[in-house]
């Protein structure tokens, strides 16, 4: 087949930077046009030097009239910036958001959590967020695909089994999360101009962050029973990668063993989900420059008390790679396909 014409719209970002390292690799998509604001005139090799040796693009500010000349655009754009390039969408055009822009199905959730009034109401129910292991929906059916964040990624893909079997007490589910510093883009440099970025931990969002409302939306998806959680991040003196520790307490008689087996059931036939044996402490090194989720159950000293470890690359299997997953099953290409 034709390979596909593809714009990314914020392609010098962290993540837009990875994605068109991806994209520039994938034998079915031609990048027609690179876009940005700050970087207009510039190659993207000038972000990062191993995209020399493609032929690249110049970055261009965005114009609708782009659209007409491509099947597929990619928005790695401040939140809200994806919502006005939706209107302007033609009806052969598909837009993946790496952004919260699509995330949450009810706009008044939008303006709760990020504080402004979403632009493109109408276009929400022609929206899907496609967390791609867990995805019910056949991606065929909608012409807007809204990528999960990072924090929600490594934490709803070892949670949501085991809750849909209801093997896990709701009342309180404590989420722990660190990042590389990569999650909070370039601007982080500049928030930190006069404190030590590479040498110190912090704790951000607590109770407040933006990432509660995905992970309180799918949880209500799945249970109707009433869910407690506490989910707390932090930023990490390394550049990628995210660790997730999830302190869950289990149902009466539920072995970390059958925990375990749910949880190997599920993605049994899913190439980024590894499920490690038990007890097996994991890194955020085990996934760094992958698409995969590595995931393990720890026992406690505590009977019915487990911890939960899931691991991923936020650039990527919190990012770019998952958005290239989203693109492979859309257009019926193998799910894996530029990103072995």
């Amino acid at each position: 087949m034709p390979k596909l014409k593809v714009l990314v719209a914020g392609s010098t970002g962290y993540i837009g930077v990875q994605l068109v390292k991806l994209l520039s690799k994938h034998p079915n998509v031609f990048i027609k046009y690179l876009c940005g604001k700050s970087s207009i005139g510039k190659k993207i090799y000038h972000y990062d030097n191993l995209l020399k040796s493609s032929k690249l693009p110049t970055i261009k500010r965005f114009n609708k009239s782009f659209l007409k000349d491509v099947d597929l655009v990619f928005t790695a754009l401040p939140n809200g910036e994806a919502q006005q390039i939706s209107k302007y969408l033609l009806k052969k055009n598909v837009l993946i958001d790496l952004a919260a822009d699509f995330r949450l199905t009810n706009s008044k959730s939008y303006f709760k959590y990020y504080k402004k009034k979403h632009k493109a109401i109408l276009n929400i129910k022609k929206s899907i967020y496609s967390l791609p292991e867990l995805l019910e929906s056949n991606l065929k059916d909608y012409q807007i695909i809204a990528c999960p964040g990072c924090y929600p990624t490594s934490i709803l893909l070892p949670l949501i089994p085991l809750v849909k079997k209801d093997l896990i007490d709701l009342k309180n589910i404590i989420i722990d999360s660190k990042s590389g510093y990569s999650g909070a883009g370039r601007s982080i440099h500049k928030k930190f101009k006069n404190n030590n970025l590479y040498e110190s931990l912090s704790v951000y969002g607590v109770k407040s962050h933006r990432h509660n409302s995905e992970i309180e939306q799918e949880l209500s998806n799945i249970t109707n029973k009433k869910f407690y959680f506490s989910f707390t991040p932090h930023l990490t003196p390394m550049f990628r990668g995210i660790l997730s520790t999830i302190y869950i307490d289990t149902k009466k008689n539920i072995s970390i063993d059958k925990l375990l087996n749910e949880l190997k059931k599920k993605y049994k036939n899913k190439k980024f989900v590894k499920i490690l044996k038990k007890n097996k402490l994991i890194s955020t090194n085990d996934v760094i420059n992958t698409n995969n989720c590595y995931i393990s159950i720890c026992e406690t000293k505590y009977k019915n008390k487990y911890i939960i470890l899931s691991a991923i690359d936020n650039l990527i299997k919190g990012g770019a790679g998952q958005a290239v997953q989203n693109m492979n099953i859309k257009y019926d290409f193998f799910e894996n396909k530029g990103l072995k």
